[in-house]
């Protein structure tokens, strides 16, 4: 097994250990069991041992003591003490476990103290059971991969535990995924059965024992590590409590390279991407509704939900399979019915609800679960079996006023066996229910008040102010001007009858119809001016119409111009006619009063465009 290398520095450390650490003469280990599972990312190690007090002291505490690269990576210890076995065996103590390093450990080695329920006396012996489990243990072994390709993975450890105490008897088995197994270290009593290698047993071993084990093997397990989780649980009194968790996702196996082809994977997915994450089975609790799965995009419809009266499974598939080294996030939500979450003890209320991610065998480094209590809480703790980071914040959401007090509660290297029931406790007044309808209600009625309000005031100008009358003044301005442009418009239609009656006279000869039309327009023209001649005189006499009445009296004198030019042109052309007579100097003559008509008319459309633009 040399060519997979190994950890010299470690080596010699627990060599150094067995020779010069500090024995603990006074107990000894007349056996350990040890069972290590490799089946999946998550390395558990599971220690049964009976300890024999062989000193002349009582003892409360016992040591367990683990390498430190093992250690560093160590998420979840446990240890659990019974007097006696099979039917005499009495009731399993949790004992309390803390990090109690010695001044005379050798170094790269933690040391853990567990408590004992009493004092183990002389010639007494105590039953334990150890669990512990570790994170980032398996290495990838080649570290890149294509897609035809299965994960290969290095374990390292050693077939005699680490122990400060003798051993009289201790076997270990290690439990692999599969019957495959591409090598590992063969020792004396070295055993290879199905898909298990059990070392040992081996008796008699000295304190810190330690005979490296190396072992080489397939797993095409998907390796699904949340980089980051934020779970967030928000408490309403009116009979919800909502939970949503953002998910951060990385595969964190064998790197994929290569092109990835989807035709292979989904003709044959069990050897094109075997070890690819292809789906998330999350176990909700049983009574959970409204239940989504989105990311960034929107939502995702490949989910489905098998609900019974147990539990509720969420099964949630990736927009695409995942392979090694591949990313993804996304969030799931749900709502829970208050009464199987909330339970209230004297004037107390608490939260009873998981604490970890309801989906097996992922691996979570950076957790943060965030618990909005109601506005108005007070009093509030935590109670976690384990230890963790905790702060408090506030959270403001509608109709907030001081905020919501959050728990916020942080863990590294978080595991399934972490997905244990905690407390959130606090205290709430029945009376602060009423906050929020309340302001609805004067809210909704504050409006109807500014509506009646607004449409029964008056808000005009007072009729006395000088704003106001300046105001009234150029509203008779404009409708003066208004009446101007409509006596105006009018005289320039009837020049146009008159123009037409002479198209028509040249056409027809019929003197007659086109002196009726000049009678009819000389009457209405004489009225026109009339009237034209009254709104001047209006405007006159009005200061706010000081700025537009030149152009108004301007407009004025080129129409009655243009009025005049027309007239002479239509008595010459008549005339000429009843007489017969005619030639070029009567044309020479009409063709130079048609000229100052054309000029006058636009002279007058430029001024009534003007007068219309102010």
């Amino acid at each position: 097994m040399c060519k997979y290398g190994f950890d010299l520095l470690v080596v010699m450390v627990l060599v150094f250990a067995v020779y010069f650490g500090p024995v603990r003469s006074d107990l000894v280990i007349s056996k350990l069991d040890r069972r290590i599972d490799l089946t999946s990312q998550i390395v558990r190690v599971t220690l049964t041992l009976k300890v024999e007090n062989t000193g002349l002291d009582p003892v409360s505490e016992v040591s367990l003591t683990f390498p430190e690269h093992q250690a560093n990576n160590l998420a979840l210890l446990v240890a659990i003490s019974t007097e006696g076995r099979g039917k005499t065996r009495g009731a399993a103590t949790n004992l309390p476990i803390k990090i109690k390093q010695p001044d005379d450990s050798p170094p790269l080695l933690i040391w853990y103290a567990a408590s004992l329920p009493k004092e183990l006396n002389k010639g007494e012996s105590l039953n334990m059971d150890v669990l512990a489990v570790f994170t980032h243990m398996l290495q990838l072994f080649p570290e890149k991969i294509t897609q035809a390709e299965s994960q290969l993975f290095l374990f390292q450890d050693s077939a005699h535990f680490t122990s400060p105490y003798n051993v009289k008897i201790q076997s270990v088995t290690v439990k692999l995924p599969s019957e495959r197994v591409e090598a590992y270290t063969k020792l004396e009593n070295t055993k290879f059965s199905g898909s298990e290698i059990k070392y040992g047993p081996y008796e008699s071993l000295p304190a810190f024992s330690y005979s490296p084990v190396v072992i080489h093997f397939p797993s095409d397990k998907p390796f699904v590590v949340a980089k980051e989780l934020v779970r967030e649980i928000e408490i309403s009194h009116w009979g919800n409590v909502q939970v949503t968790e953002h998910y951060n996702i990385i595969h964190g196996g064998a790197q994929s390279t290569g092109e990835f082809s989807r035709l292979d994977f989904q003709a044959r997915p069990h050897v094109r991407g075997a070890s690819a994450v292809r789906n998330l089975i999350a176990m909700l609790p049983p009574r959970a509704h409204s239940i989504y799965y989105r990311d960034a995009i929107g939502n995702i419809s490949t989910s489905n939900i098998y609900a019974d009266s147990s539990k509720t499974l969420l099964e949630i598939e990736p927009r695409y399979p995942m392979f090694g080294g591949w990313k993804t996030s996304f969030t799931i939500g749900y709502g829970l019915p208050l009464q199987d979450c909330l339970f209230q003890l004297g004037g107390t209320r608490f939260l009873n609800i998981t604490f970890g991610s309801p989906m097996n065998d992922v691996l979570i480094e950076n957790l943060t679960l965030k618990v909005v209590l109601p506005e108005g809480s007070r009093d509030v703790s935590v109670s976690v079996p384990f230890s963790v980071k905790q702060s408090q914040e506030t959270t403001f959401s509608h109709l907030d006023i001081a905020g919501r007090p959050t728990v916020v509660v942080e863990k590294v290297n978080v595991v399934p066996e972490h997905n244990q029931y905690f407390q959130v406790h606090y205290k709430f007044n029945n009376l602060s229910l009423l906050t929020e309808p309340l302001m609805l209600i004067v809210g909704i009625f504050s409006l109807f008040v500014a509506c009646i309000i607004y449409m029964h005031a008056d808000f005009t100008i007072s009729k006395s102010s000088a704003s106001y009358l300046a105001k009234l003044q150029w509203d008779e301005v404009q409708g003066t001007i208004q009446q101007l442009q409509v006596i105006i418009n009018r005289c320039l239609s009837i020049h146009d009858k008159l123009e037409a009656s002479l198209r028509e006279l040249s056409r027809t000869g019929d003197v007659q119809a086109c002196k009726a039309v000049r009678k009819s327009a000389d009457s209405l023209l004489k009225d026109l001016s009339k009237e034209s001649k009254s709104l001047l005189a209006t405007l006159q006499s009005s200061p706010q119409a000081a700025h537009i009445l030149p152009k108004v009296e301007e407009l004025v004198v080129k129409e009655n111009d243009l009025q005049e030019k027309i007239m002479l042109k239509h008595t010459m052309v008549v005339d000429s006619y009843e007489k017969k007579s005619g030639g070029r100097d009567m044309e020479s003559r009409v063709s130079s009063i048609q000229q100052k008509i054309s000029v006058l008319k636009q002279e007058v459309d430029d001024l009534i465009e003007f007068i219309e633009d102010i």
